[in-house]
């Protein structure tokens, strides 16, 4: 399979000298694909999405999405990126949520109702269209998070790339998130980059991982083989998931069992336990 997002060995050098880096393993993305980027604070997760959305150069290493250099293709590329930041109190501009979710597709230049039509549609499928009339600042964080998430997806771009999207929401705005994001990517196979701190969303999100520390991608796989590694995520300062811990702590007491990534997978386990038991 090609891959349409390549980065090796990414070395970056900001104005007060600090130098990052994304060694290690090579990043690829491949279309369709969904992609969490986990690592401590520091660790090179931004500087990485800021080189692939093209607004960083690179000192050295090699970036590449659709065989083009991001930063200086960046008004071609943009076109086929949907972004959104840690702070979306930085990102929304708009006077009104509506002006704020249409501003891309004004910038395009197309008629006011295809326009209005695109907004609308992307504001119902994100059950935001209550609020297309209201200040952006008077809303509360997870639907601030939806209003940026809106104005990214209007052009329905062929990659979506969010910076830490589960950042002070609650349980119920986290889910609701996710429910979005997946159905995005499932509707219109549009890939997913997405850094996060929240290990235990990762399972229902992520196809591929990816774990950067000190400047290297020191793994790469699914939630099942990234969670196995515990001495790396230990040295990486990031923590398993509640299930992955709760069920290595049940194998730790003697209790045969694999460890689940998913609350579906946890409740089958811990269903298959009840009845053994209850059989014997």
């Amino acid at each position: 399979m090609e891959h349409i997002i390549k980065v090796d060995c990414l070395k970056h050098i900001y104005p007060d000298k600090t130098e990052v880096r994304a060694c290690g393993l090579a990043f690829t993305v491949n279309k369709g694909e969904r992609v969490i980027i986990l690592g401590p604070n520091g660790a090179g997760k931004t500087t990485l999405l800021n080189h692939i959305i093209g607004l960083l150069k690179p000192v050295d290493g090699q970036v590449e999405v659709l065989g083009m250099s991001p930063y200086e293709n960046f008004n071609k590329l943009r076109k086929h990126m949907g972004v959104v930041f840690q702070n979306v109190d930085e990102q929304i501009i708009g006077p009104k949520v509506y002006d704020d979710i249409a501003f891309t597709a004004r910038s395009e230049g197309l008629k006011k109702d295809v326009v209005d039509k695109l907004a609308l549609d992307i504001a119902r499928k994100l059950c935001i269209e209550h609020l297309l009339d209201k200040i952006p600042h008077y809303l509360s964080g997870g639907q601030k998070k939806k209003v940026a998430l809106a104005g990214a997806l209007i052009m329905k771009p062929d990659f979506l790339i969010l910076d830490e999207p589960f950042d002070s929401l609650d349980a119920k705005s986290k889910k609701e998130i996710i429910q979005i994001l997946n159905t995005v990517n499932q509707d219109y196979n549009t890939t997913l980059i997405i850094t996060t701190h929240d290990v235990n969303v990762v399972p229902s999100i992520a196809d591929t991982i990816y774990v950067i520390n000190s400047g290297e991608i020191v793994i790469k796989g699914d939630a099942a083989h990234v969670f196995s590694q515990l001495e790396v995520l230990k040295d990486a300062s990031i923590d398993k998931p509640i299930l992955s811990e709760l069920f290595f702590q049940l194998q730790q007491s003697g209790i045969e069992v694999d460890i689940p990534f998913s609350i579906e997978e946890a409740k089958d386990k811990i269903i298959d336990m009840i009845n053994e038991g209850q059989r014997v």
